[in-house]
């Protein structure tokens, strides 16, 4: 049930994607902004249109919205994958943008899949203009100086600090950098619905922490070829992880239990969030 609804996301928030870029003017960086934009779990779409669900919007009316987020994040893969950041060269199984382009481009698809998802939060169809504007304020705050990209700065600060992170720093770097969208996500239904957001908030933190600790499990005993990305980076750079910290045992556990948090944060809505649920046992089941 959940992965063929997570196929339903992935295939409607692609369309939604491809129609928004195929408006943009032709050239060289509309074809390297579709190009960054293909594929991907689009976990954070779904959870944008699964809480969307729970208070009665639809699909179509919240669509919009789930594609935004996933234009942002692609522009934070983009930059992210640069050799000024985390230096990659494969992402989603394909030459990242700076190899297949170059550095230049890189920069500029990243700024324009930026600005495109704020374009689509203002689309009409989300509801009234209260509504869309707090919606680009929150996603603005959570991908901005106080969310993901401070947590990406804080993560090239720690490259060349003297010690390694200790757990609560590497947990607030995470809270931004990975965390921060997620949450964002999950609360956008109750955005949407002017209604309170903080079951959705506490739900997103657990699994936000949770979806971390799946990746820096994934990097020590994942598949390159299942992944799309490299993998072992972080042991070679000597990074301090969850599982560098806890062991890799204590970290599954950790993850485990961050899956019950947020699948009890969820109390209030009962059997409506069920497919909220079943992301959160999906996030460090996951095998990409």
């Amino acid at each position: 049930m959940f992965e063929a609804r997570l196929q339903e996301v992935q295939t409607a928030v692609q369309a939604e994607l491809d129609a928004a870029i195929a408006r943009l003017p032709e050239g060289g960086l509309r074809d390297a902004m579709a190009y960054a934009a293909q594929g991907g779990k689009r976990l954070r779409a779904f959870l944008v249109l699964e809480s969307a669900a729970l208070f009665g919007i639809s699909e179509a009316q919240a669509l919009p919205a789930a594609a935004a987020v996933e234009a942002l994040h692609a522009y934070s893969l983009v930059h992210d994958d640069m050799p000024c950041m985390d230096d990659d060269d494969l992402r989603r199984g394909l030459p990242t943008v700076h190899v297949k382009w170059d550095e230049a481009m890189a920069v500029l698809v990243g700024d324009a899949l930026q600005t495109l998802a704020f374009d689509l939060c203002c689309t009409p169809s989300l509801g009234p203009a209260e509504r869309r504007i707090e919606l680009v304020a929150a996603l603005a705050r959570a991908s901005g100086a106080e969310g993901m990209v401070l947590g990406q700065a804080l993560d090239i600060a720690a490259e060349s600090a003297p010690t390694p992170l200790t757990l609560p720093e590497i947990t607030r770097l995470q809270a931004g950098k990975t965390g921060a969208l997620i949450r964002f996500s999950a609360e956008a239904g109750a955005i949407l619905a002017g209604t309170d957001r903080a079951p959705l908030a506490t739900y997103a933190d657990a699994l936000g922490l949770a979806f971390q600790i799946a990746d820096d499990i994934l990097d020590v005993e994942g598949d390159e070829a299942a992944t799309g990305k490299r993998v072992g980076k972080d042991a070679d750079a000597g990074k301090a992880t969850f599982v560098s910290l806890l062991g890799l045992d204590a970290a599954k556990s950790r993850a485990a239990e961050l899956v019950e948090a947020a699948e009890s944060a969820l109390a209030p809505y009962g059997a409506a969030a069920q497919n909220l649920r079943d992301a959160a046992r999906f996030v460090i089941a996951r095998r990409n």
